[in-house]
């Protein structure tokens, strides 16, 4: 995986992971969703409309971004098979392995691009 840090632009990840290059900006929406999915568990799946909600975003920016973290094979989808009277089944949003990894790292190297890693007198 090729990290670009760059003070001027968002964080941007290359990876081969099926077979071609994919970018994802890092923008700040992006990174949200990123740790909406991330804080996500089992008992706690993450769905559409409670990503927004954590990310404080609106579903006109966290669809198209679940759709490009799709696309990349970042994240897979499913339906709510279980009972859901009164509403529409919700469709639940996973990080996949790789995407799990790659998210993590991404958002490390950008904590530690905006913190320093230690420098300046901090404790190493």
């Amino acid at each position: 995986m090729k990290v670009v840090l760059d003070t001027c632009l968002p964080l941007v990840l290359d990876t081969c992971s099926t077979g071609y290059m994919t970018t994802i900006r890092l923008t700040k929406p992006t990174i949200g969703v990123l740790e909406a999915l991330l804080s996500a568990t089992s008992d706690k799946p993450a769905w559409g409309l409670s990503i927004c909600r954590d990310a404080d975003l609106g579903p006109g920016t966290v669809y198209p971004i679940l759709d490009r973290l799709t696309e990349r094979g970042w994240i897979t989808s499913h339906d709510e098979t279980g009972p859901h009277p009164g509403r529409p089944a919700r469709r639940f949003y996973e990080l996949t392995g790789t995407g799990r990894q790659q998210a993590t790292e991404a958002l490390a190297a950008r904590k530690a691009r905006r913190f320093g890693l230690g420098l300046a007198g901090g404790i190493g």
